[in-house]
């Protein structure tokens, strides 16, 4: 069962430390990560009883040389053309793990689109837009943020572009 809550947990993450910064409205997830689980997202989806359209993905790709995030529903893919052209990169690529996470300073499967170490430019799925809230990493496997997409756009820098795949 999830655990909600608004205010700032003790030992939060950097991604609620700079929504309570900031003044925006969100809830957090927290739930028993399972180890074993195939896809952190899913699991997220099934542990919080939120649809998958709605818990996004926070994915790290090199376009043209530049980090890059995508935000993306977790029922999909990420469209590496569509992402590119989003950026107006000419070619992206998933990025190295190991470079994704000492960048974003955040472990494979907690990137969190928010509170990253070095701010990268960021790409919000279009399809965000169709719901009032859609959750995200806090930034640790275990633990979701609920925000409005608009909030997260603002927050992150990020242009709404189609780049999920279903």
């Amino acid at each position: 069962m999830a655990k909600k809550s608004k205010k700032q947990q003790p030992g939060g993450t950097p991604a609620t430390v700079a929504l309570t910064a900031a003044g925006v409205d969100y809830t957090v997830h927290s739930y028993d990560h399972d180890p074993s689980h195939p896809s952190y997202g899913e699991e997220a989806a099934e542990a919080m009883g939120v649809s998958p359209d709605r818990v996004f993905k926070t994915l790290v790709a090199d376009v043209d040389g530049t980090l890059t995030v995508a935000v993306v529903p977790v029922a999909g893919s990420l469209d590496l053309k569509a992402l590119a052209s989003a950026v107006g990169g000419k070619k992206a690529a998933m990025a190295d793990p190991v470079l994704a996470e000492r960048t974003t300073g955040y472990v494979r499967g907690g990137i969190s689109p928010l509170g990253q170490r070095k701010k990268l430019p960021t790409v919000l799925d279009a399809s965000a837009s169709a719901h009032a809230t859609i959750c995200v990493s806090a930034g640790r496997r275990g633990l979701e943020v609920e925000l409005a997409p608009g909030d997260l756009a603002s927050l992150t820098g990020a242009v709404l572009a189609p780049v999920g795949r279903t």
